[in-house]
């Protein structure tokens, strides 16, 4: 399939013009009231051909192009762009000039125009040099384009810094406590010795409430997977409650289908920030700086730190100082911010509620040879009750397969718990009796004569007055 081809630039200014002095050139006004009909559109706002923003146009714009598309035969075509008759020419642009700018953007390559031609002035100061956009139009016809890229420059890093240039950024805070809950995890910067006397760097979980600045929990973690998250996210709702909103990254974990369908089940909107975008969870990021500045700098002299020392550090810290210290900007500690409330958090359900609701559900099909289904590499037995059902429905967190229920396909109610098929238990030969599913088939008759469905045939077949469409073969021996 051909791909429909993108409207030229010129042919987009171009309909451009002419969709808003079309009207005129239609029903032209009467005469001495052409400058009020142009007045009232030039306070329209009209969307830009390349850009997509919101442009306006001055009266004696629109002028112009009315009487340039008056009389013409192709309007379209007079309000077209003109080709300039020096395009790619710079004869104002002496040999030092070019000499200058080229080692300059040598040098500074993520320089902006504008501070191109600023520094150009102080090195050539006797010299007069060419307009800003003569410059522009030169460093763009040689290819000499910033070079401002991100860390990362893959095509979503790209794109969003094209939006962050092109969209303003705002500082927000919900009216209530528990309204948004803002998660990540960050990359500690300290080594910790694990049991096996091997240094790892761990990741820390956080939680913080948007409106006070309050931590739900904080834990680190060896990884940064959906079993950690799920893990401390729990402890957090356990000790503040649910909250209405959570606002995470992209990762893995965080898009994990355990997380996102523990989390609707529960009542929580799950909420992410665009990709490449940190800027937009700022107030978790700005939390880190804090864990590092205080935390962390307080366990420098600490030379084998351990995952559950350093964890037990973090509980105090953030619990007798954090919640405790005046928040420079709200002017109060987090704690007492959170009592302020308005609190709009809900109660917590049990912990085995909350182990039930981050799991995955899953459809395998029963093997009805002996009544079990595969799963992650493993076999799990169905009871001989559900023995009739073709596909399950089973519902488990992919980090723990000790807990697998069979669930109900319709409301998706719990009907039991299943286990791994168990081989040598089932060796001692001892089998449960089955009872009848349904009532018990006679021994089936004898067939007689030909099938009703097959005497039909025959009978249309020769009521079509047609031979056998096939020749008879002589089986007897030639003599």
């Amino acid at each position: 399939m051909s791909s429909i081809p993108a409207t030229p630039k010129r042919d987009r200014w171009a309909h451009l013009r002419f969709s808003i002095i079309g009207p005129l050139l239609a029903a032209p006004p009467e005469p001495g009231s052409l400058y009020e009909s142009l007045r009232a559109l030039s306070v329209k706002t009209w969307r830009h051909p390349v850009s997509g923003v919101d442009i306006r146009f001055a009266t004696a714009t629109m002028e112009r192009w009315y009487y340039k598309a008056r009389n013409a035969g192709d309007p379209v075509d007079k309000l077209r762009d003109r080709r300039r008759g020096d395009r790619g020419q710079f004869h104002s642009l002496q040999p030092q000039v070019v000499a200058a700018l080229r080692a300059q953007y040598e040098a500074h390559p993520g320089w902006s125009v504008q501070l191109h031609v600023d520094n150009l002035r102080c090195v050539l100061s006797d010299i007069m040099l060419p307009s800003y956009p003569t410059i522009r139009r030169y460093l763009r016809a040689q290819g000499m384009h910033r070079q401002a890229r991100p860390i990362r420059a893959t095509a979503g890093a790209l794109a969003a810094r094209d939006r962050l240039e092109q969209l303003e950024v705002r500082s927000y805070e919900v009216e209530h406590v528990n309204a948004l809950w803002h998660l990540d995890f960050h990359h500690g910067s300290r080594k910790v010795l694990n049991a096996s006397g091997d240094w790892i760097k761990p990741l820390l979980f956080g939680v913080i409430d948007d409106r006070s600045r309050l931590v739900g929990h904080l834990q680190w973690y060896v990884d940064e997977s959906a079993a950690s998250l799920v893990h401390g996210l729990c402890q957090a709702f356990m000790k503040r409650g649910l909250p209405r909103a959570l606002m995470t990254d992209n990762g893995a974990a965080m898009l994990a289908e355990e997380t996102t369908s523990g989390l609707a089940a529960l009542g929580v909107l799950h909420q992410t920030t665009l990709p490449y975008s940190p800027y937009q969870n700022a107030k978790q990021e700005s939390f880190w700086g804090r864990v590092e500045g205080r935390l962390m700098a307080m366990l420098e002299g600490e030379a084998t730190l351990t995952l559950d020392a350093l964890n037990l550090a973090t509980q105090a810290w953030v619990e007798q100082e954090y919640h405790r210290s005046v928040h420079a900007e709200l002017k109060a500690t987090p704690l007492q911010r959170y009592l302020e409330g308005p609190n709009v958090a809900r109660e917590c359900p049990s912990a085995a509620g909350l182990c039930a609701a981050f799991r995955v559900e899953v459809v395998r099909r029963q093997r009805r040879s002996d009544g079990t289904f595969s799963l992650a590499g493993m076999r799990f037995e169905i009871p001989a009750r559900y023995r009739h059902l073709i596909d399950v429905h089973a519902r488990y967190a992919r980090w723990d397969l000790s807990r697998v229920d069979l669930v109900d396909p319709g409301d998706g109610t719990v009907l039991c718990a299943v286990r791994p098929l168990d081989k040598a238990a089932n060796a001692d030969g001892v089998r449960r009796r089955l009872t009848a599913a349904k009532a018990p088939v006679s021994a089936p008759l004898e067939p007689e004569g030909m099938a009703p469905l097959l005497r039909e045939l025959l009978a249309d077949y020769a009521a079509t007055g047609l031979p056998p469409a096939y020749l008879p073969k002589d089986d007897k021996e030639s003599e």
